[in-house]
Order: structure tokens, then C-alpha cells, then sequence
């Protein structure tokens, strides 16, 4: 069984661990020669996205229930978080190296993220979206909160459509080593700050847009 000490020493090195179902047991750690990564205070907000915050109704939640984030995000047909993973999750969330964001529209349940952090490198792991616009909202949430926090590393593992579209790219193996090894030699601390009001989000994306 891998323990919490041996995930976060595969992330040190590049690596990370995925099931290939929620019913497999086993964990596999993958290595891909292309990684997808977000721009830390930079993440794309296109003018329908802000509209939509700026309507208001909109909350973000720092850690209000990490377990429910996870259990959320592995709810779907095809899920490669399984029980080991979810523990290993809940154990380095308890070690302070694994943090969740809620998102919440009018009181409700609309979507969220939750990662892995070390030194000043955030491992994004899953996100999950129940309302339109959901996911979306977690990563702006997410990717202003590290730059204030202090990181200098937002890794999405792979790229998808949905992330290109909010500024993701691909960058080399061994660019996304040189990269992660300088983040591993800054010391960042996800709970140094909370996490923004929507008004004063939707200022710093409209600014910086």
C-alpha cells in the first residue's frame, strides 16, 4: 500500500498515481512526456465567465469540506480516484498538503477543485462542476488565490479543450521538471490568505484581462 510519504516524494520527482477505475485497487504512476499547466494569476476568464460573476450570487470556500470535494469529484462513470487515493487525499489534507475550494451559487453546491501542494508547486488533481460554470469558477478561485499565496506552479497533469480555452498549455517533460524543481525551493503555504470575495475577483480578472 502507498503511503502518504511515498505520493508527495512521486510528486517531488514529476510522477503521480492514478487507478484506472474507482474498482481497482491498484495505483499506477504515470510520467507523461507532455504536462499541462495553468498560468498561476493568469487563468483566462472569457467575457460570458465574467458576466457571469459579476451577476453576483457567487462564494468561494477554502477546505469547507475536503472528503465531500473528493467524493464529488470521483462521482462519475469513469473515475481513476479509487479508495487508496481517496485516503492518501484525506491523510495529506490532514498533513496540510491537500486543500479543496467549493464553489457555491446562491447557497448551492455548483462545483469545486481540490490539489496537492508542495514547496510552491499546486498538483491539481480533479475539479467537479453540478451548475454551469462551476468548474470554471473553482480554477479563476484557484489560480488567483495561489498567486497571492505565493505559488509559482498551477500543474493540471494533461491538457483538455476545457483548459486550454482558460489559458492551459503543454510544456516538455523536461521543461515541467526545471520548472517544478525551482517551485520545490519556494515555500508556499495555501492557507496564507483567503480566499477572495466574488466583487473582488471579478476586479482583479477584469484588470489583468
Amino acid at each position: 500500500m502507498l503511503t502518504a510519504a511515498q505520493l508527495l516524494s512521486g510528486y517531488a520527482r514529476g510522477v503521480f498515481p492514478m487507478a484506472e477505475s474507482a474498482d481497482d485497487p491498484n495505483l499506477y504512476w504515470f510520467d507523461p512526456p507532455i504536462r499541462g499547466v495553468l498560468p498561476v494569476g493568469g487563468v483566462h476568464a472569457a467575457r460570458s465567465l465574467r458576466r457571469d460573476l459579476r451577476r453576483g450570487g457567487w462564494s468561494a470556500h477554502l477546505n469547507r469540506d475536503f472528503d465531500a470535494i473528493v467524493a464529488a469529484c470521483a462521482a462519475r462513470d469513469e473515475t481513476w480516484i479509487n479508495a487508496q487515493l481517496a485516503r492518501l487525499y484525506r491523510e495529506l489534507h490532514l498533513a496540510g498538503h491537500a486543500h479543496a475550494i467549493e464553489i457555491r451559487q446562491q447557497g448551492s453546491f455548483a462545483g469545486g477543485l481540490f490539489g496537492v501542494t508542495l514547496g510552491a508547486a499546486f498538483f491539481g488533481e480533479s475539479m467537479v462542476s453540478h451548475r454551469s460554470n462551476g468548474s470554471r469558477m473553482a480554477l479563476l478561485w484557484t489560480s488567483s488565490h495561489l498567486a497571492r499565496c505565493g505559488f509559482t506552479l498551477f500543474d493540471t497533469q494533461f491538457l483538455t479543450p476545457h483548459l486550454a480555452r482558460m489559458g492551459g498549455i503543454e510544456i516538455s517533460r523536461d521543461q515541467y521538471r526545471r520548472r517544478l524543481s525551482a517551485a520545490l525551493r519556494i515555500r508556499a503555504d495555501f492557507t496564507a490568505a483567503p480566499l477572495l470575495p466574488a466583487d473582488q475577483l471579478w476586479q482583479e480578472i477584469t484588470q489583468t484581462s
